[in-house]
């Protein structure tokens, strides 16, 4: 597996490369990793088709994990992800990602829309962030990361040790193997990410893929209105999912991603 040093602060990045055809980079959400796109079954579709990088972002999987917030702004994870590119001798990619992996895929596809070939958002939003990271996860999960470490964050979502079913445990597993104060760090970060101006979204030409559950809201509505703002952009509606359940089965949303990347 490749590690390479972030340009930003010499964090370690770690990624892996499957498949062969047009360059593709999957970003996973928060407090996930790579693993998510071969687990869900994403990986397998999509490496016989196009070059498939999987990221670990920084502060998740086996990348690097620091604990200061300023490390996991936007900014921060772009210029990440064009390391990455830059490693791999590729000049523009598609970028598909899902929850926080969403939003770094918009924010490089707006700062540099030429190494963006097309753009896939899974539950992503352009909207302000504040009080995000309760909506999705609990409310004080910032806090209750911090100083409870990952236990707590998993007796937030429900995720106890005596937990049923197999992808209950197999998720709760992975909540406990990460960084709990690297997680806050980037949590914190997040719930302090600013909106995108409407005319950013507007001047952005990258075609555009935006996805949602019917059932997650407000990410549903804000990627339907995000969507609408771009000039080449479609929004799909995933009915019956909530944001949890975005990615899971990967069938349905691959059938519009495939021919989409096409």
């Amino acid at each position: 597996m490749p590690v390479i040093p972030s340009p930003v602060d010499g964090v370690d990045l770690r990624y892996d490369v499957s498949g062969d055809g047009p360059p593709l980079v999957l970003l996973h959400g928060s407090v996930l990793s790579r693993a998510i796109w071969r687990g869900l079954g994403y990986l397998a579709p999509l490496a016989a088709e196009q070059t498939v990088l999987r990221l670990d972002l920084r502060g998740h999987g086996l990348s690097g994990t620091p604990h200061d917030p300023a490390a996991y702004t936007q900014e921060v994870f772009v210029e990440d992800l064009l390391a990455v590119l830059d490693a791999e001798g590729i000049g523009r990619a598609a970028l598909l990602g899902y929850s926080l992996g969403a939003r770094i895929a918009l924010s490089t596809a707006l700062a540099h829309p030429d190494r963006v070939s097309r753009l896939v958002s899974l539950g992503g939003s352009a909207s302000a962030q504040r009080g995000a990271v309760d909506a999705v996860f609990f409310p004080g999960v910032i806090e209750a990361v911090r100083d409870g470490g990952m236990e707590a964050f998993c007796a937030g979502q429900g995720l106890s040790p005596g937990v049923d079913g197999r992808r209950a445990r197999a998720t709760r597993t992975a909540f406990l193997a990460a960084d709990p104060l690297a997680i806050a760090a980037l949590l914190a970060a997040t719930d302090a990410t600013d909106a995108v101006p409407d005319h950013a979204l507007a001047d952005c030409s990258v075609p555009a893929l935006w996805m949602a559950g019917s059932e997650d809201h407000p990410r549903h509505e804000e990627s339907r209105r995000a969507a609408a703002l771009m000039p080449d952009a479609e929004f799909v509606s995933l009915p019956g999912r909530d944001h949890g359940g975005t990615l899971a089965t990967a069938d349905e949303v691959l059938a519009h991603v495939l021919p989409f990347l096409r």
